[in-house]
């Protein structure tokens, strides 16, 4: 059984949904109640915060099901293919949630809620075979490229109780917006927050709603002239009425500052050449550094990167940014998930060489209780084989995180031939002091096979500082990063261990672009493996792509000095392509459009496609077929 849609705050009850209906699970007599049974499929479910109701959106509508009384109600009315209530358009989804198809959020009061609406009438549609019927069907998505219409987007708020629910919608003061980002509830639910961002994405805007008018006041606006703003979620409302706290890249870090309610800065609370960070497994683009926020003691509780641009710990501070302290005392990853009242927390800490292990702690750091603890000697019987840390310098001389795994019987006298993996993504580092599971096992099996295997981030993707980020506005993919990498590669092959004639490359999605990137710009490569590439910013969707590029109509010169179909022709090196045909975020398109134009050039390569497989498939099949596909790439190739 899969884990529940929802919890209710009391931990009673949890919902699940079983096929197309919604059930509702009793956690002391393990006992289900179906909810719902209908033709249509319920979605996006969530219980309110008294644990009386749950919110539900059913063919692009919003209701909202009473627990006590066994009744729903329908709260909009016009739900259609292209007008959704309370569920998220793709981009949405993907590039502004983090994967999470919830658009709306409950009162604290549990009697309203707010939501997004979206029509997405205007968004071209992309087009998929779906090859499993007799007779293939076409599937189709809605997904804005960049340079091309958004969705439109507004926010509702809706009084469940009222007889004849009717959304209040948001009217900001005198001000356009391209996308909402967050919406939050202030404490006494007589206001919600909404932040707004431009298209070009380099201005974040607060405005306070009013829920009985609708009506917005600007609170205060995040700029970037340098590049975008990114998006995070540490924004607290303090319960004085007076102050919130909002986590802001300003000074070219992720620190936390303090506001009052007109949007001027109290105080900023840390500061230094170091950044917040969550320690969170979910999408790297998902920012959620603060843990808890005591207001009753006055301390903050917050994950950073400030021992290790590698580490990640806790840490706790006063409001006016006195008696900074670590909590954390071991090496390496803290994962941190704190009581409501804030007094505990539960603490999943791993490093490279340390599988997880889960103790609970008071809030002053003291440990209380060991839940859970790694057992060394199960792992010996595996013979297991570490990565080393290091640093590689660049060309300046900046110190590039590393990771380095070598064969077991590894001989320093010997030279070896190097497979380097890669992501290369803004703020979205490889390199981390914490147990990596699963993902070492493609690794190990590298090892097995005489490989080294080394993973490191060029300076835009340590995610220390914003500045290092915004260096690749208008060039995302391009020639800054590859300067790094080329450094790093160069460093490598003087090693003397290391035969400068075999090295390899790959990665998946954003390293799949820099496989392409490196083979076409560079020739440091003898083969690589490029998974689910961008091969053009013309191809992918607007909230990304311009984040980093600005729209086409913009940056011209950007796009065109990053497409790798225009570089196609410079291939160096024995290349595979791997993508799925229904690959929903990066388009097949992609790398059909790099393939023609090594066809048109009498260039060789090799392809590899999944029918039916998304952008991250996991199915068992395809992984194992994945896997042994580039294992004998490598041993032919390299």
């Amino acid at each position: 059984m899969d884990w529940p849609d929802s919890f209710d705050n009391a931990g009673k009850q949890a919902v699940y949904l079983f096929g197309k209906d919604i059930y509702l699970l009793n956690l002391a007599s393990a006992q289900f109640r179906r909810l719902t049974e209908t033709d249509a499929a319920e979605k996006s479910v969530r219980f309110s915060p008294d644990g009386k109701r749950l919110a539900f959106v059913r063919e692009n509508d919003l209701y909202m099901y009473d627990i006590e009384n066994a009744g729903e109600k329908r709260l909009t009315l016009n739900g259609s293919e292209t007008l959704l209530n309370g569920t998220l358009s793709w981009v949405y989804w993907e590039e502004i949630f983090g994967r999470q198809d919830i658009g709306y959020w409950w009162s604290g009061d549990s009697k309203a809620l707010a939501f997004l609406q979206t029509d997405e009438s205007g968004v071209d549609l992309m087009y998929f075979p779906d090859f499993k019927p007799a007779v293939p069907r076409v599937i189709t998505q809605r997904y804005p490229k960049a340079g091309d219409d958004n969705p439109i987007v507004h926010v509702g708020i809706i009084e469940v109780d009222a007889p004849a629910p009717k959304p209040l919608w948001m009217e900001l003061e005198g001000k356009e917006y391209e996308y909402i980002c967050r919406v939050n509830w202030l404490p006494g639910d007589r206001q919600i927050c909404v932040q707004t961002m431009n298209r070009a994405q380099n201005e974040l805007d607060f405005f306070v709603v009013e829920r009985q008018s609708g009506y917005g006041r600007q609170l205060m606006q995040e700029r970037d002239p340098e590049g975008w703003v990114n998006i995070n979620d540490d924004l607290y409302f303090l319960k004085d009425g007076k102050h919130f706290i909002w986590q802001s890249e300003r000074d070219g870090y992720a620190h936390l500052y303090r506001f009052d309610m007109n949007g001027k800065a109290v105080n900023q609370i840390t500061r230094g050449e170091w950044a917040l960070r969550t320690s969170s497994s979910g999408p790297f683009w998902l920012r959620q550094a603060v843990t808890a926020v005591d207001e009753a003691n006055g301390w903050i509780y917050f994950t950073a990167m400030e021992k290790s641009s590698i580490e990640r710990h806790l840490y706790r501070i006063r409001f006016d940014g006195s008696k900074m302290t670590r909590l954390s005392k071991e090496d390496g990853t803290h994962r941190i998930s704190f009581s409501p009242d804030a007094r505990y927390y539960f603490d999943t800490y791993s490093n490279i060489r340390t599988m997880p292990s889960l103790a609970l702690y008071q809030n002053d750091g003291k440990r209380k209780l060991v839940l859970a603890e790694p057992r060394p000697e199960l792992l010996a019987k595996f013979d297991m084989q570490y990565p080393e840390h290091f640093t590689i310098p660049a060309e300046d001389g900046f110190p590039m995180p590393a990771e380095i795994l070598k064969p077991r019987d590894f001989d320093p006298g010997k030279r070896y031939p190097v497979i380097y993996y890669i992501y290369g993504g803004p703020a979205a580092p490889t390199v981390f002091d914490a147990w990596r599971g699963t993902s070492l096992y493609f690794d190990l099996m590298l090892l097995d096979r005489g490989y080294i295997v080394v993973r490191f981030d060029h300076r835009s993707a340590t995610a220390i500082s914003k500045k290092l980020e915004n260096r690749l506005r208008g060039m995302m993919s391009g020639p800054r990063e590859l300067e790094d990498v080329v450094a790093g590669v160069k460093w490598l092959k003087s090693q003397t261990y290391v035969d400068p004639e075999r090295v390899g490359i790959w990665g998946w999605s954003g390293g799949g672009s820099f496989t392409l990137n490196a083979m076409t710009r560079s020739k440091e490569f003898k083969a690589g493996i490029a998974g689910a590439p961008v091969s053009d910013w013309h191809y992918y969707d607007t909230r990304w792509a311009e984040a980093g590029m600005l729209r086409p109509q913009d940056n011209p010169e950007g796009y065109e000095k990053t497409s790798f179909v225009k570089t196609a022709k410079d291939l160096h090196g024995r290349l595979m392509l791997v993508h799925g045909t229904y690959d929903d975020n990066v388009h097949p398109q992609n790398t059909w459009a790099f393939a023609n134009e090594l066809i048109k050039h009498n260039i060789r390569f090799e392809m590899m496609i999944y029918p039916m497989r998304k952008h991250g498939f996991t199915d068992r099949p395809a992984l194992i077929h994945r896997y042994n596909t580039m294992l004998e790439f490598w041993e032919r190739n390299l």
